[in-house]
């Protein structure tokens, strides 16, 4: 097979695989028949087959996922949470937002590693985790669900605080409206026509914060000084847990690029490992374009981290330099009002234009992402914990119907875990800055979690040859112990 021919092959597949029903390897069973057991029962798992790896200019066709996540992360880590802590701490906390970023290109990079050797997403794989069935994948799920309400609340309640700036009406008549809107397009499969809208959006309002930052940049010093790991004298957990939490995607951002990189086909195509070819391994060129694949991956990683970091210095700068000298620290239902400092000091009413409509389409963007996001990976869960090694007539008859389809699955959870569960979420709260700080504090105390469960799977799962290699794995233990150092500081607050 050539190179080409055999990366047009993937990328079809590919293409067959995301826009099918399922990501993952749960399908329902004809009747009498059993479900199949824990994927990954084999202590050792690659691919069967391996397409051929992307070289020179062709590589540049394959960064795609790095982009798509840089842009999803352009939400409330960024828009929110960074400005709050530029206007309160300055540039004191610029060298934890750059060892984030460092932090975070390593867990995205290992949840890529493990999609590309396997052709499996990184759920299933905490699925093959031994011990009690299901357990990692309940360790990500009840979690998620808490999240994934407090992110659709949060994030549709800042978007319509941004919308009463411009247009008469209420911030709960925006809010719901656009939770509604997004619910129907997402169950009705018609909001991927609207990615290319919010894409550029988002790259208006990126490419609007940072020519504003650089028109404001205060010198090189300022952010030396901030790259000096201290802690302020008034540094409040509290306050910076949510941002920590959120800063570059969180950890359902970290899951999702498994996902992307595996729709995409990196390595070849998104097996179903119930079905996965028994027997076969790659030979020597085969296990050589794999390699390559990694470093592909890699590279793809650190574009979206590198581009996600700038916006987020770009925020930081702006919180520091605009709104710090006012004593402003947005919050409450004007937190958009308060934003809106960031833009019109610079560039006055059209300022004001440029981040209501980019915000309302940035958060819109992510408000679709994550009730299509999420519910994927509800859908799954549900579908491995429940329906694994059963047969249908075991089952009881409201759970055969719901489950005995994906798609049906997945719309239920949108409708009610992530339409209704977060209305109701934004009429008891109404407030985006504590919505989404719960939100984010689920978030942090969820990345070791997730990471540890990674950094298992990679060392465990893998042939030797495509482990993490001794840096690798010292980074990604560091991402654990950085994350659950500031998830025990809160929760011991919690109880002082």
């Amino acid at each position: 097979m050539s190179r080409q021919a055999g990366n047009r092959a993937a990328q079809a597949k590919a293409k067959a695989a995301e826009s099918g029903e399922s990501m993952a390897p749960a399908r329902a069973r004809p009747s009498g028949q059993a479900h199949d057991p824990s994927p990954g029962q084999a202590r050792e798992q690659l691919r069967p087959e391996v397409a051929p790896a992307p070289r020179g200019r062709d590589r540049w066709s394959w960064y795609g996922p790095g982009l798509m996540w840089m842009v999803s992360s352009v939400g409330s880590g960024s828009i929110l949470f960074t400005p709050r802590v530029g206007s309160r701490y300055g540039f004191a906390m610029l060298w934890m937002a750059v060892l984030v970023a460092f932090l975070t290109w390593v867990m995205i990079r290992e949840m890529g590693r493990y999609s590309v050797v396997t052709g499996r997403t990184i759920l299933v794989g905490y699925d093959s985790v031994p011990g009690p069935r299901g357990w990692a994948v309940w360790l990500i799920f009840l979690p998620g669900l808490i999240s994934g309400v407090a992110v659709v609340a949060g994030i549709a309640g800042l978007a319509g605080s941004a919308l009463m700036l411009a247009l008469p009406g209420s911030q709960a008549f925006y809010a719901v409206g656009i939770i509604l809107l997004s619910a129907v397009l997402v169950v009705s499969g018609r909001y991927k026509k609207l990615e290319k809208l919010t894409t550029i959006m988002a790259a208006v309002l990126i490419l609007s914060a940072f020519v504003t930052a650089l028109m404001v940049f205060p010198g090189w010093g300022a952010l030396a000084s901030g790259m000096v790991p201290t802690l302020p004298a008034d540094f409040d957990a509290f306050f910076v847990l949510p941002w920590v939490g959120f800063l570059l995607a969180g950890a359902a951002g970290v899951m999702w690029f498994s996902y992307w990189v595996a729709a995409r086909g990196y390595g070849g195509e998104l097996l179903d490992p119930g079905e996965a070819k028994r027997g076969r391994r790659p030979g020597a060129e085969e296990r050589g374009w794999l390699r390559s694949w990694l470093v592909t991956m890699g590279i793809t990683a650190a574009i979206g981290v590198v581009g996600a970091s700038l916006v987020n210095v770009s925020f930081l700068t702006l919180g520091a330099e605009l709104l710090r000298p006012l004593g402003i620290i947005p919050e409450g239902v004007r937190v958009a009002e308060d934003l809106a400092n960031l833009l019109t000091q610079v560039w006055g009413p059209a300022g004001l234009w440029v981040l209501v409509l980019g915000m309302f389409v940035a958060l819109w963007g992510s408000i679709l992402a994550n009730q299509d996001g999420w519910s994927r990976m509800y859908a799954d869960a549900t579908l491995m914990t429940l329906r694994r090694g059963r047969r249908d007539e075991d089952l009881p008859g409201w759970l055969r119907r719901m489950t005995a389809s994906r798609l049906r699955l997945r719309n239920a959870y949108v409708l009610v875990v992530l339409t209704a569960a977060p209305i109701v979420a934004f009429f008891l709260v109404r407030d985006p800055v504590s919505i989404l700080s719960v939100g984010g504090i689920v978030s942090a105390a969820h990345m070791p979690v997730v990471v540890g469960l990674t950094l298992w799977l990679n060392q465990r799962r893998l042939p030797p040859e495509f482990r993490p290699g001794p840096v690798w794995f010292t980074a990604t233990l560091g991402v654990v112990l950085f994350y659950g150092f500031f998830s025990a500081i809160y929760f011991i607050g919690l109880l002082r």
